[in-house]
């Protein structure tokens, strides 16, 4: 979890804290009077908990202080805002999401991306994507809605070919090894990649195995015309718009690029994974 995120969960705990001792109210007496156990009391009042909207609603009414829960509720919406995880994000399968994708980026003039393990969404294959989003309802747990999540995939495919924007795009060669869906899948994507390098709205690096600088990202992102940036995690999404966050991972991709090669260079290494694909 962001510490951002962690340090705005502490500032709403200390705000119910507030309301309950401006009540005169122990944290086992309100604890009964909203049917809690007192340990809930205690986690969310020391920021070890999020509330839910229903949760800040109860704590309001039970301090007497009603007209607190619009308050409180912006404060949860600032945080969920900033980190959201994946179980919540696709607890109705991933459809949502790629939907909340395809806005995003008809929005955005110029996207820059870094992908470490995988290709880039925007530049996925149908069968590529299909074989990820099967994977991800296995990992989370979450619904199967695959199909209509690969023709979303897709269709946010279109803003590629939208001659008033810009996608640069970063991938360690890495990734063109992972392993996802059987060979001819792969096969497929790294010929997808290779049609997009002379794409003119489309600019393609990989860097290179061992030439990465040494503050790689662990993770994924993507920069929106510098006015968000999105971080993949493995557990939730990253959703940052502060000025200084923008800037950190403007000069994290920066230094990517500076180690990413293009045009042939970029084309011998897709080949190289793709014939390793053949078996000897």
């Amino acid at each position: 979890m962001s510490t951002d995120h962690q340090q705005g969960r502490v500032a709403l705990g200390a705000r119910l804290r507030e309301l309950r001792t401006e009540a005169d109210l122990s944290g086992r007496a309100l604890a009964g009077q909203l049917g809690w156990v007192q340990s809930k009391v205690s986690k969310l009042e020391t920021g070890r908990q999020t509330p839910s909207p229903a949760d800040l609603d109860a704590w309001a009414s039970a301090t007497g202080s009603p007209g607190a829960a619009v308050e409180l509720r912006a404060r949860l919406r600032g945080l969920e805002t900033q980190y959201r995880s994946w179980n919540r994000q696709l607890s109705g399968g991933h459809r949502e999401r790629q939907e909340a994708a395809v806005l995003e980026t008809r929005r955005t003039q110029v996207v820059r991306a870094f992908e470490s393990a995988r290709i880039p969404g925007l530049l996925q294959t149908a069968d590529y994507a299909r074989h990820m989003f099967a994977a991800g309802c296995e990992f989370i747990g979450s619904p199967r809605d695959t199909e209509d999540a690969v023709r979303t995939r897709i269709r946010r495919q279109e803003a590629l070919y939208d001659a008033g924007r810009r996608f640069h795009f970063l991938v360690w060669e890495a990734a063109l090894y992972v392993t996802i869906g059987p060979p001819e899948v792969m096969a497929a994507q790294l010929d997808r990649l290779v049609g997009l390098l002379g794409l003119d709205t489309v600019d393609l690096g990989i860097i290179p195995l061992g030439s990465a600088p040494r503050r790689t990202p662990a993770h994924g992102f993507w920069i929106y015309d510098e006015r968000l940036v999105i971080v993949e995690t493995i557990n939730a999404e990253l959703w940052l718009d502060s000025p200084a966050d923008i800037a950190l991972y403007r000069k994290a991709w920066d230094w990517l690029a500076e180690s990413a090669v293009t045009g042939h260079q970029a084309h011998r290494l897709i080949g190289r994974a793709g014939a390793s694909l053949t078996p000897r």
